[in-house]
């Protein structure tokens, strides 16, 4: 390795010193953050809150201090459909329900897993991965689709928010504890498997009691009580959270799939993937991506917008983004010129070294087309309405092609051959792939 020499730190900095835009950088960040000095100004012409599709959409949700984007937007997504069949002004389905059974089979889900690993060593990488990670908010369009499946759903005012279920730091680290307790105690009573699986028959109790006093007591019956649009009373009784999910959403969840688009050797086009020890409920659906060139993945976003359904999306929001401006564009953000350098990087380079992946899902309701081309899309975000357009966001098409990663699509938009594909054999990825960071 070679080290930093004298001669070296004093020619860099002769450089730097004989130039005057390095000069005008350091006075300005001085008292500025980076991200202030590097806007393009020009690039507002491109970043317009308006679209050529555009679909009528209810007022957004607010996630607060929890990781459950996944949640309110395959939640944000099943609503539509509730309001527009019964004329609602303003509807939410409860996040807190469907995080509550996510909570539940998570724990269940990590001890089975930390069981079947039961006879690697403690630094197993699989092993740590799973411990490490623990259990967490995040989570994919087919978890949510395991939960809604199994356990229905129910208005936001049928089980409201909590303060833990809105704050969820405490109540991950307690239950990563307990779970991490597990995994260390089993490893002494190897072998032994009736005790193993009385410990976490306890521990499941334990885990359920701590989560009807964070999140509440999940209802197991309901009313459906609302007022429409031109102030119509409405009530209807007695309705389980299943029922409420198969007669009145009326979605077959089981007709949508997920696209991905990841453009790394490691994943041909065309093929379908899983990501190992990603799930939650045991005897769901494990997660099933069908990875696709991105003009195609736009493709297929845009039928679905064309008619008027909205889609489910998973992006890496941190990068090249203005929160209060309600923007993500690359174009709007010039880093490489006040530092005079090239940080410019490829998808698949982006992905394969770690430096871009999945980690938020929001839904996108519009798009703009020049001809058939999109310039830009509207996404309805999980953040409150305090910021960006109420809540609604602008992301331009470059942006769209280097940081969007998945999208939800029905299978009726898809080909004859991309349905079959879907009937592929899924390659396995490693958990710690970028394609399971969402989770």
């Amino acid at each position: 390795m070679k080290e930093i020499s004298e001669e070296f730190l004093k020619n860099v900095e002769s450089d730097y010193l004989n130039k005057d835009i390095y000069t005008l950088a350091r006075h300005s960040l001085t008292k500025n953050k980076i991200s202030s000095l590097i806007r393009v100004n020009e690039q507002t012409e491109y970043t317009r809150n308006r679209f050529s599709i555009d679909i009528k959409t209810l007022p957004v949700t607010n996630q607060k201090s929890s990781g459950r984007c996944w949640i309110f937007a395959g939640l944000n997504v099943l609503r539509e459909k509730i309001a527009k069949k019964y004329n609602l002004e303003n509807f939410e389905l409860s996040q807190n329900y469907v995080a509550f059974f996510d909570k539940l089979e998570k724990c269940n889900f990590l001890m089975e897993s930390v069981i079947s690993l039961i006879d690697r060593d403690k630094d197993d990488r699989t092993l740590n991965f799973i411990l490490t990670n623990g259990i967490e908010d995040g989570g994919q369009w087919d978890l949510f689709v395991n939960i809604v499946n199994k356990y229905g759903v129910v208005p936001k005012d049928s089980f409201p928010e909590t303060f833990q279920s809105s704050n969820t730091r405490e109540i991950d680290s307690l239950l990563n504890k307990i779970m991490r307790k597990f995994a260390f105690e089993i490893r002494s009573i190897k072998g032994n498997f009736e005790e193993i699986e009385n410990k976490k028959t306890k521990i499941m109790e334990d885990v359920y009691k701590i989560l009807c006093s964070s999140f509440g007591v999940p209802p197991k019956t309901f009313n459906f009580e609302y007022v429409d649009k031109d102030k119509n009373y409405n009530i209807i009784k007695g309705l389980t959270p299943q029922e409420f999910m198969k007669d009145y959403v009326e979605v077959n969840l089981d007709e949508y799939v997920s696209i991905i688009n990841s453009p790394t050797d490691d994943k041909p086009f065309y093929n379908t993937y899983t990501v190992n020890y990603l799930g939650n409920v045991i005897e769901g659906k494990r997660v099933l991506y069908l990875n696709e060139e991105m003009e195609r993945f736009k493709t297929l976003v845009i039928s679905q917008l064309k008619d008027g359904e909205p889609v489910w999306f998973g992006s890496d929001c941190s990068k090249s983004g203005d929160r209060d401006e309600g923007v993500w564009d690359d174009l709007s953000f010039d880093i490489d010129t006040l530092f005079q350098i090239n940080t410019q990087m490829s998808k698949e380079a982006m992905l394969d070294t770690r430096h871009s992946a999945m980690n938020h899902a929001m839904v996108i309701t519009g798009v703009n087309l020049d001809g058939d081309k999109p310039t830009k899309w509207k996404i309805e975000n999980s953040w409150g309405d305090e910021h960006a357009n109420k809540g609604y966001y602008v992301a331009t098409d470059s942006w769209f092609d280097k940081f969007v990663y998945q999208a939800v699509i029905n299978k009726k938009y898809m080909s004859d051959m991309e349905q079959s594909d879907l009937n592929k054999k899924p390659i396995e990825l490693n958990p710690w792939d970028p394609m399971g960071t969402l989770a």
